[in-house]
């Protein structure tokens, strides 16, 4: 059996070692410093004796260097080669992965009950599931952010040891989650991985990834996004390296150019907003009035006749909404605000690509609005309904002009 030794000695780049045996393009050694895929965190990227490793899994308690299907090796056991574990792709996945026990750290400093559910690195952006008593905000996520990028500024030491399990179990406040930590444990014993001092760390936890040795190496933690994969678990994505550098700067910039735009200095940006939104409303009850105001006028405006001794407002309307017409159709039959020389009924057909109908009825008419509607539905398809005073009716399949002359006429 060959463990990785890429979790102890993760600066490790290059090494010199001995084929044990060879199936196909799967190679195993001695010994390797090739970290194998496991508990979120990717296989390492290089060569051996210049063959491409096109993937690295721990299988049957070996480490299996897969080759890169173009390659073909000439290996045999007992040969001697010389392994190159991609640099950046290790540093990167190093400060990935301890940037995520930060970031659960800061999260140990906010949440409730928190547990740890699995994490995983890809290329551009790492995730973090996290159990906690109450979904984690807007806010839970700025002040993740600041609490990580403060402990990744005070450049806290991080170590590594391996314990037996139980005395793992027995450490204070340790992250240990079996499902997710397969890694961290073999034969007994369990890596544990400390961030800070050991007498008060910022976090401590079962794991079997790689890490670097003090915070100050991971650089940059921005968080990106938030969701709840499932319930009781907050998904925490966030970026270090390149990506992280990028999405600060892309928010800066959309803070100055709103700034801009508002007038406004950056950290003056919510009482701005919050400005412009009570402006948009006042706006926007305004806009409600004035079509209201229009819609009532269009309404007043509709030709009058005697329809079953009743007199009635019938026509066609245009750009408007059946739920935007009760208001002003109600208010201008009898008995209305408006109502003083208004009709005793009202039916008003949407004209449109949906037409539809509205019936308003003056409460000391004999005219039924639910029954009027029904007639018409019945006579041009479609349906609704309402009561004795007001009802609409949607899907009538005739030209609303067409409708209109119907109603007068019958």
């Amino acid at each position: 059996m060959t463990a990785s030794r890429a979790p102890a000695e993760p600066a490790v780049r290059e090494f010199e070692a001995t084929v044990d045996r060879v199936d196909g393009r799967e190679v195993v050694l001695d010994e390797t410093y090739f970290y194998a895929e496991s508990g979120g965190q990717p296989a390492d990227r290089g060569t051996l004796d210049g063959h491409l490793v096109d993937d690295v899994t721990e299988r049957g308690g070996d480490v299996v260097h897969a080759l890169d299907s173009d390659a073909d090796p000439d290996l045999a056991p007992g040969d001697e080669v010389t392994g190159l574990v991609d640099d950046a792709f290790r540093t990167y996945c190093a400060r990935a992965h301890t940037a995520s026990h930060v970031l659960y750290g800061a999260a140990r400093r906010i949440a409730e009950d928190l547990g740890y559910a699995g994490f995983d690195i890809s290329e551009t952006k790492v995730r973090v599931d996290l159990t906690t008593a109450e979904p984690l905000d807007d806010g839970d996520l700025i002040e993740l952010e600041r609490l990580a990028n403060r402990a990744v500024w005070d450049s806290l030491p991080v170590s590594w040891a391996t314990h037996s399990a139980e005395a793992a179990r027995d450490v204070d406040g340790i992250a240990f989650n079996t499902k997710t930590e397969e890694g961290a444990m073999s034969g007994g014993a369990v890596r544990v991985v400390t961030v800070g001092d050991a007498d008060d760390p910022w976090d401590v936890a079962a794991c079997g990834g790689t890490h670097v040795e003090n915070t100050a190496e991971i650089g940059p933690i921005a968080v990106l996004d938030r969701s709840n994969p499932g319930e009781g678990v907050t998904r925490v994505e966030f970026a270090v390296g390149p990506t992280a550098i990028d999405e600060l700067g892309a928010v800066h910039a959309a803070a100055l150019d709103a700034a801009t735009t508002l007038d406004a200095r950056v950290g003056d940006l919510p009482d701005a907003v919050d400005r412009l939104r009570e402006e948009a409303d006042r706006l926007e009850a305004d806009l409600r009035e004035a079509r209201g105001d229009l819609l009532a006028a269009r309404l007043r405006d509709l030709p009058t006749t005697e329809v079953d001794g009743a007199r009635w407002a019938v026509g066609t309307v245009d750009d408007a909404d059946p739920n935007e017409l009760r208001e002003p159709a109600t208010a201008l039959v009898g008995g209305g605000a408006d109502a003083d020389d208004g009709p005793d009924a009202l039916a008003a057909i949407g004209a449109g690509d949906a037409p539809f109908v509205v019936v308003a009825a003056a409460e000391d008419t004999a005219v039924d609005a639910g029954d009027i509607v029904g007639a018409i539905t019945a006579e041009f398809g479609g349906g609704g309904g309402g009561g004795p005073t007001f009802a609409q009716g949607g899907g009538l399949d005739a030209d609303p002009a067409a409708v209109a002359a119907w109603f007068r006429k019958r």
